[in-house]
């Protein structure tokens, strides 16, 4: 019944991911989402704590005192915040994300508010899990306010309008670093 319910649950939420990367115009990242959650590190532990109404990963952690799973996830899968820290001189260092990992980040949060929601979600969910859960102080500034940014506007102007702005988010971040690499191209001598 686990097994069963719990690889349910992951199809359910990559088809859910796909069906928004795509909104977004992630096609790749939509096909390739969350992969991680079918091996082994991550897949066994999943079914031994699967609940069906949230994350196996938090069940987990109750009963271990930390997720194994979690980070195992957290470091391969880079539409997580958490992926951006790194330590320089002793101390922790927040990167900000780049655009296309902030937008599938985007879509897995409401996604997952809608897998585990189901009929209670609403489009403010994402943004109430957000304001609750989120460790705020461990994300980039700029990743946390672009972040509350696209949140509040699923909430007030509806998902069409905010996977819109979202694709035009991420074109525009490609269209800089082209720019930046144009740039920084050496011009032949002749």
């Amino acid at each position: 019944m686990k097994f069963f319910g719990h690889l349910k649950t992951v199809r359910k939420h990559r088809r859910e991911v796909r069906k928004l990367c795509f909104k977004a115009g992630l096609i790749k990242q939509g096909l390739f989402h969350d992969m991680s959650k079918y091996s082994p590190a991550e897949f066994f532990p999943g079914v031994k704590y699967y609940q069906g109404f949230r994350s196996p990963q938090a069940k987990e952690r109750e009963v271990l005192g930390y997720s194994a799973a979690w980070l195992h996830h957290k470091g391969r899968n880079k539409h997580h915040f958490e992926y951006w820290t790194d330590y320089a001189d002793g101390r922790k260092v927040y990167v900000k994300m780049p655009a296309k990992y902030f937008a599938e980040m985007v879509c897995d949060r409401v996604a997952a508010s809608k897998i585990y929601l189901k009929d209670k979600y609403t489009e403010a969910s994402p943004l109430e899990y957000f304001s609750s859960r989120t460790d705020m102080q461990s994300m980039h500034p700029e990743t946390c306010e672009d972040l509350r940014y696209f949140l509040t506007l699923l909430r007030d102007e509806g998902e069409k309008k905010t996977f819109e702005e979202l694709k035009k988010f991420v074109k525009a971040d490609k269209k800089r670093i082209k720019e930046n690499k144009k740039s920084k191209v050496p011009h032949n001598k002749a």
